[in-house]
């Protein structure tokens, strides 16, 4: 048996064996990543060769992590009476919630885990949200429709947050980001921004949070 014969059964195996979405935080963008490592993907990353799904696959595996190391921090808001439910779908479509919060006087939040390279500087020039040179204004297209479905859904008001974790920082006088109304915290100071917040907003009417964990169920891509 040749050597890439045997790497490719081990990369068959692999496929099979993690093919399997586990609930919790960064459950389906694993499972993503996942299903675009098949096993020639892994094949090819075994011999070095780059491909379009292997960078892919890499992206959402970014975005899992991202997503588990915020599950980490919020442990504390739980313990202080928050509502806090990870990787959670709408009721109509095929998006998902990262981070659905409820705080304990009934505010509540959509937040989206971003864990971005390092390399690059985040920054809002001229209207646009830049990562280095790029332009990434679109990314935050998702945290927006979530937020906007959230609220339709419990008929409450809805605040959008995002939690970044990976860029050097070049944020206004706040030690944060602001885009189109969307503040983009770093992510070791998201849990005192998410306080502030749930102090500051108070909602009217029974606590929203018993019907956003009956009716937002564990994300599963169809």
């Amino acid at each position: 048996m040749t050597l890439v014969l045997v790497l490719a059964v081990a990369a068959a195996v692999a496929w099979y064996v993690q093919d399997r979405q586990r609930p919790g935080a960064g459950s389906s963008a694993a499972a993503q990543a996942r299903r675009l490592r098949s096993p020639l993907v892994r094949l090819a990353d075994l011999v070095g060769i780059q491909t379009a799904r292997g960078r892919r696959a890499q992206q959402w595996a970014a975005g899992a992590v991202g997503e588990k190391a915020t599950a980490a921090r919020l442990k504390p808001l739980v313990r202080e009476g928050w509502t806090v439910l990870h990787d959670r779908a709408l009721p109509t479509g095929n998006a998902n919630v990262d981070h659905l919060l409820v705080s304990p006087s009934g505010v509540v939040i959509v937040l989206d885990s971003k864990k971005w390279s390092a390399r690059w500087p985040l920054k809002v020039k001229s209207g646009r949200l830049m990562h280095g040179d790029r332009d990434v204004s679109e990314r935050l297209n998702g945290v927006r429709h979530e937020a906007r479905a959230v609220s339709a859904a419990l008929e409450c008001p809805v605040i959008p947050l995002v939690s970044m974790e990976g860029p050097a920082e070049s944020p206004d006088q706040r030690g944060e980001w602001v885009f189109d109304s969307i503040r983009i915290v770093p992510a070791h100071r998201i849990v005192p921004v998410l306080r502030a917040a749930g102090r500051r907003h108070r909602a009217t009417g029974a606590h929203p949070g018993p019907r956003a964990a009956a009716l937002f169920k564990p994300y599963r891509r169809k």
